[in-house]
């Protein structure tokens, strides 16, 4: 985690109360060039030669970390977002872990195909990364809409740049701890 480039900072209010949460660091051009050089770099070197079965244990490992503090992240949820912490609990982030979870297995599954033709040829598809992936998440559903994205860009070998939405950026920072907790290379996920 670093800090913005310009120091420039935005508050951050609970929707229910209206009160301020925390400050938090807001990014300029150059945070985001930054994160790109980052990510570009993860995917150039230690998530591209990562095996796909290690891409796989990382994000189980990351779903057994959201279920591990599902208490603190359904309560910075409903800080942020303004829903009822059961509500954040029990659908919200109880489907993060499921969804996940699937795309935890995903990586050791996607191939290419062998395409048959006729001559001596041989045609065939082979499935690669795309490289830098840029998410942009809504407001409504941080977390849920996270693990949409999350999931399937890092099991097929993809990094990220992900923008939170500034009404509700805490939730997503705090996963950004606990992926590196998990183990992810530096630069594979960038917030």
């Amino acid at each position: 985690f670093v800090p913005s480039s310009s120091g420039r900072t935005f508050e951050t209010f609970n929707p229910a109360t209206e009160e301020k949460i925390a400050d938090v660091s807001e990014a300029v051009n150059a945070d985001i060039d930054a994160a790109v050089a980052a990510a570009r770099a993860a995917f150039d070197g230690p998530w591209r030669t990562m095996s796909a079965e290690d891409r796989g244990k990382l994000i189980y490992r990351l779903a057994e970390l959201i279920e591990e503090n599902i208490d603190e992240l359904a309560a910075l949820e409903a800080l942020d977002n303004g829903k009822p912490c059961s509500v954040a609990k029990a659908a919200d982030l109880g489907l993060v872990v499921k969804t996940l979870r699937y795309y935890a297995g995903w990586p050791d599954k996607i191939h290419g195909s062998v395409i048959p033709v006729s001559g001596p040829y041989l045609c065939y598809t082979k499935a690669e990364p795309v490289g830098v992936c840029a998410q942009i998440i809504p407001w409504n559903f941080p977390l849920l809409m996270m693990a949409w994205k999350l999931g399937p860009a890092l099991a097929a070998g993809n990094t990220i740049v992900l923008k939170p939405a500034e009404q509700t950026p805490l939730s997503a920072l705090r996963v950004g701890e606990l992926i590196v907790e998990a183990g992810f290379p530096k630069g594979v996920v960038n917030i």
